[in-house]
């Protein structure tokens, strides 16, 4: 499944690079991930945990850089693991380019993803919605880290709770809405 999200970052492209290279500090920005272990050579192992209501999903596994393009900004990162209590796995390829807009910086992000198991119950359409949750919290996070609101390498909030169910049912709200409405968007009244 493939998933595309984009943000902009009210800072130069230039300053928001560098953060990319730091890997502990870029998942230090997303909700639920946790860097357990560096392995050298851009190998990292790690926990990603995401709590909606009553369902849990904690995956532990390896993140490799496979790809750092310093000219383009642009870097790939190949992922897996297998879920905690054994219920499911989990592959993905992220993929985050950077380009400048205006005075600051768009990140666009594409995960290619392959889930197995008690995640892949949730459907495309979930899991996409979750994602944009989860993109704008790091948006957010980022922007903080940039700025130097937050130790260094402090570990993200963790991906939990009502709050994020709640935005991507909104989400899902959104979209049901839109394809009922767009035949009749051209209809004068």
């Amino acid at each position: 499944m493939l998933i595309s999200n984009d943000f902009e970052v009210a800072e130069p492209v230039e300053t928001v690079w560098r953060i990319f290279g730091d890997i502990p500090q870029v998942a230090s920005c997303l909700p639920g991930t946790e860097l357990t272990n560096d392995l050298g050579d851009d190998r990292y192992e790690g926990r990603v945990s995401v709590r909606m209501g009553p369902v849990s999903l904690r995956f532990a596994g390896t993140a490799h850089i496979t790809e750092r393009d310093d000219a383009a900004k642009r870097i790939v990162v190949r992922a897996s693991g297998a879920e905690e209590k054994g219920r499911g796995q989990a592959s993905m390829a992220v993929t985050a380019a950077l380009t400048r807009v205006g005075r600051g910086t768009k990140v666009s992000v594409t995960q290619d993803m392959q889930i197995a198991g008690a995640a892949a119950q949730y459907g495309r359409g979930m899991i996409a919605d979750v994602s944009a949750v989860l993109m704008r919290d790091f948006a957010v996070n980022l922007q903080r880290r940039i700025r130097g609101e937050g130790p260094a390498h402090e570990t993200a909030a963790p991906a939990r709770g009502f709050a994020l169910g709640l935005a991507a049912m909104m989400l899902a709200l959104k979209r049901v809405f839109r394809r009922f409405f767009a035949p009749y968007q051209g209809i004068p009244t």
